[in-house]
């Protein structure tokens, strides 16, 4: 199975799952994003990689006049259509295909963001590169996702982690890493904001609906990590830690 093919078919099947967790329905991130839309006028934003459609919402509420909510699982777009019908956002409309090529006209929005998305994309710096083409002159791009950590080791430890929860993963970038390909891709980005992001280890693992074997293989890991990177984890007794997360502004 390819890697679109198993991202499609992973969430598709946790689509009610994300819809309702609350790592990824809350956030003050989810305010910033609102609040910077609501600085364009008439802002046609572009979700990219939606998921259950929280970066979409926030953008509608926002004041921008019409949110693409872009993924390619349809059981994930179906979700977005029907939570964004609930809630009374009409300016939401869902298109489905993959971040690497998107079905879209140059210079087609004032807005391109990405919300705990990217750690999927098999080839980030062709999906940048599209984001830099159908972003307006002037228009401003917002991606905000897990990170990976500088140290290597420490690295290693949560990517394994992340891969035996999902398969469908492909790496947690670290922030250097991030402003080097939107370099690569001629837009001029900076770290906006780092945070840690706890994560509750047995809805983390019913989420993914991960198979008791990787779940198993997650604890062996993280009670098998140096003491170093349990201690930058913040590794509990139930598998629970912290992960790091960033927001990147970019132009």
């Amino acid at each position: 199975m390819k890697q679109h093919d198993k991202v499609a078919d992973a969430f598709g099947a946790t689509a009610a799952a994300y819809l309702t967790s609350t790592v990824h329905a809350t956030g003050a991130d989810l305010d910033t994003l609102a609040a910077e839309i609501g600085t364009t006028p008439n802002a046609q934003v572009l979700d990219l990689g939606c998921g259950a459609g929280h970066a979409s919402f926030a953008a509608a509420r926002g004041g921008a006049a019409q949110v693409i909510a872009y993924d390619l699982a349809p059981q994930m777009l179906a979700t977005v259509e029907a939570a964004a019908r609930e809630r009374g956002l009409s300016s939401v409309r869902v298109e489905q295909g993959v971040a690497e090529r998107l079905p879209f006209a140059d210079a087609s929005f004032d807005w391109v963001v990405s919300r705990m998305s990217a750690h999927h994309w098999r080839d980030v710096r062709r999906a940048l590169a599209q984001v830099r083409r159908v972003l307006k002159p002037g228009g401003r791009v917002l991606f905000i996702d897990v990170a990976g950590a500088d140290d290597p080791l420490i690295d290693t430890h949560l990517q394994a982690a992340e891969v035996l929860r999902d398969a469908s993963h492909v790496r947690n970038y670290r922030a250097d890493e991030w402003l080097r390909m939107f370099d690569e891709a001629g837009l001029a980005a900076e770290v906006r904001e780092r945070w840690r992001l706890p994560i509750e280890f047995a809805g983390w693992i019913a989420r993914m609906r991960t198979p008791q074997v990787r779940a198993d293989a997650i604890r062996a890991l993280w009670a098998g990590a140096p003491d170093e990177v349990r201690a930058y984890y913040d590794v509990q007794r139930d598998g629970s830690f912290k992960l790091d997360a960033l927001m990147i502004g970019a132009c």
